[in-house]
């Protein structure tokens, strides 16, 4: 089927419209929204609704057998790690190596830390007390503190696998995990500074600061937890694996029993498999509550499986039209190199609110175009997740329930939101996009 430049421009319009007016306007839930918008890129290509059923069954299938272990392995550490109360246990740890002088660091590092196997909304309310109760001790303001921790949360949900979006556009572009991890790392780390820096500056005013700490629930804690090292083992130890992996294999035709087991042992599903072995030994609890806790981790992990299907699905019907071709022979995108993802993921995030949904649905765009942008390479690839990742983050405001989370749990009114968090958000997107600039002028 001969397609004109015009056709396929209008039906990628057209999908990133719908997924923005359904979600925004009417409130509809992302995986209908993107479902939608397959049928209705499709139907301006041209395409036969037989076709563009087999092309989402296709797109959907093949990105969900790719991630079903992954997701739901790390969901299960995340809500494991939540619900026994290890993060507070982190937490209290972190505090006590930082010290109360500089509190409000301390939480973001907390943030950066428990935000890497937990998602940021979650993390911040099980951290909410632990953030109340170093307001009250250091009479520090409510949005400095708030908006560090909130910061060091969003700077990992953003770029590093397990979290949905980046795990999403990791399994679309085929990229290597530990690597991605490796360079996340790096890349979210001056993001998070940047983040709680800005919150030091502008949130600096002292407010009264509503809810109050939870001590028994602190004790009870305790009581259930073995030691403060072994805290962290779930989250270390599969992100080791991972890098371990990941260098070994940069070696070549490296073998042996040492490359072989590295191999095994940090293959991601395996890796998280071992972390989330470790998040049920450490913890003292009945096996029914674990068991429970499983559960929930399961049906959080499906939500977030069938909105990543989604995506890849609605990025299968784009490919069917050789949008990647058709504007790369067309159009000189190839001068917008490493920024084209990044602007693309902006503009989804700020214009719907989703990190999650701002990637998954970038990422189905970006693949096709890969070649012309320059970035078909493993090393090209891997920027072209961080690219997106730190779209994601900006900017945050009245349309993104993280936002909200903030808010309500820290008391925090929404001018001063606007001004500390929202503004935080951007720094931290620019900032990330910076620094994977300039790693790109260093390994592409």
């Amino acid at each position: 089927m001969q397609l004109s430049l015009f056709q396929i421009s209008l039906s990628l319009l057209a999908g990133i419209a719908v997924i923005i007016l359904l979600t925004v306007r009417f409130g509809l839930h992302p995986f209908f929204a993107l479902l939608i918008a397959c049928f209705v890129t499709g139907l301006i290509l041209g395409l036969p609704l037989t076709n563009i059923l087999e092309l989402i069954k296709k797109g959907f299938g093949d990105i969900v057998s790719k991630l079903i272990l992954i997701i739901v392995l790390g969901t299960g550490i995340g809500v494991l790690l939540e619900k026994n109360g290890i993060t507070e246990v982190m937490a209290s740890c972190i505090l006590k190596w930082v010290g109360n002088k500089r509190s409000d660091l301390a939480l973001a590092i907390t943030g950066f830390i428990v935000g890497l196997p937990i998602f940021c909304d979650s993390g911040y309310i099980v951290l909410n007390g632990i953030n109340h109760s170093l307001i009250e001790r250091t009479r520090k303001g409510v949005a400095q503190m708030s908006i560090s921790l909130a910061a060091g949360l969003y700077s990992v949900h953003c770029l590093l696998p397990p979290h949905p979006g980046a795990t999403a556009a990791a399994g679309a572009l085929g990229v290597d995990f530990g690597r991605l991890i490796v360079w996340g790392i790096i890349i979210a780390i001056p993001a998070m500074l940047v983040g709680h820096y800005w919150a030091a500056f502008a949130g600096k005013e002292r407010e009264k600061q509503p809810g109050v700490v939870d001590l028994s629930r602190q004790e009870l804690i305790h009581a259930h937890f073995p030691g403060r090292v072994s805290a962290f083992l779930p989250v270390v130890v599969p992100i080791f694996l991972m890098t371990v992996k990941s260098f070994m294999s940069m070696e070549g035709e490296a073998s042996g029993i040492f490359y072989a087991a590295s191999s095994l042992l940090g293959d991601p599903a395996i890796a998280l498999a071992i972390g989330l072995l470790l998040a049920i030994i450490i913890t003292k609890k009945e096996r029914r509550e674990q068991i429970k806790h499983l559960g929930m981790a399961v049906e959080k992990a499906g939500a977030i499986l069938v909105i990543i299907g989604a995506g890849a699905a609605f990025g299968a019907v784009l490919s069917a039209s050789n949008i990647g071709q058709h504007l790369s022979s067309s159009i000189d995108i190839g001068g917008w190199g490493i920024w084209f993802p990044f602007l693309l993921a902006a503009i989804l995030k700020t214009a719907q609110g989703s990190s999650t949904v701002a990637i998954v649905a970038s990422s189905s765009i970006v693949v096709p175009l890969l070649p012309a942008l320059g970035l078909d390479s493993p090393d090209g690839r891997i920027l072209a997740v961080l690219s997106m990742g730190a779209g994601s983050m900006m900017i945050s405001h009245t349309n993104d329930a993280y936002f909200w989370v903030i808010s309500k749990f820290s008391g925090i009114d929404i001018k001063t939101m606007l001004r500390v968090h929202s503004a935080a958000s951007l720094w931290m997107g620019l900032t990330a996009m910076l620094f994977v600039y300039l790693l790109s002028l260093l390994i592409l």
